[in-house]
């Protein structure tokens, strides 16, 4: 079984991210899902971004560090839309895996994901954050050099589809996503 560290979005870590970390323990897996908010969920996008814009330089970036530091090297770094981001930053650290949900970070701005260390992006397909401001984009230009990388779309608009508890949630969409992220982890 996998182990996994599952990093929040800017809402905070919300009963969804909890919910689907649960439904990769249940297939047996141990998932960590620190809370780089230390408590704090906000009701909306940009609540949760000026959160993050309010926060010293390096802050959230220090407390993903701490949640990694103790883990092994295989272990799987996953998140969801800012937390995707925090997932791609530590990528170097880790031979495990990679689910990387709402959020790619382009080689322009981060390090390469690792050569031979599998990952999947998923994301909608017209979704205001990652299709459109370039992440579905940057994802399948590096997929499309790399056989260990995988992206799935999902038809629709809306951002943190992926969270059972927020509004924008997409059950059918989630659940494939589920069902592709456990054949994943089952196949480390």
């Amino acid at each position: 079984m996998a182990e996994v560290v599952f990093f929040h979005h800017v809402q905070g870590l919300t009963p969804g991210i909890v919910a689907f970390a649960d439904e990769l323990r249940a297939a047996g897996h141990t998932v960590h899902t620190p809370d780089l908010f230390e408590g704090q969920t906000f009701a909306s996008i940009e609540d949760g971004l000026a959160y993050v814009r309010s926060q010293p330089e390096g802050a959230l970036d220090e407390r993903a560090d701490k949640a990694v530091a103790s883990l092994p090297a295989e272990v799987v770094l996953g998140g969801t839309s800012f937390g995707a981001g925090q997932a791609q930053r530590l990528a170097s650290t880790s031979t495990g895996a990679g689910i990387l949900l709402e959020s790619f970070v382009g080689p322009e701005w981060i390090q390469p994901w690792p050569e031979g260390v599998a990952a999947q992006v998923h994301g909608m397909d017209a979704d205001p954050f990652f299709a459109e401001e370039g992440d579905l984009d940057a994802a399948r230009a590096v997929a499309s050099t790399r056989s260990d990388i995988e992206v799935f779309t999902y038809p629709g608009n809306v951002h943190l589809f992926s969270d059972s508890s927020l509004a924008a949630y997409d059950a059918d969409a989630m659940g494939v996503v589920t069902s592709r992220v456990l054949e994943l982890l089952a196949g480390l």
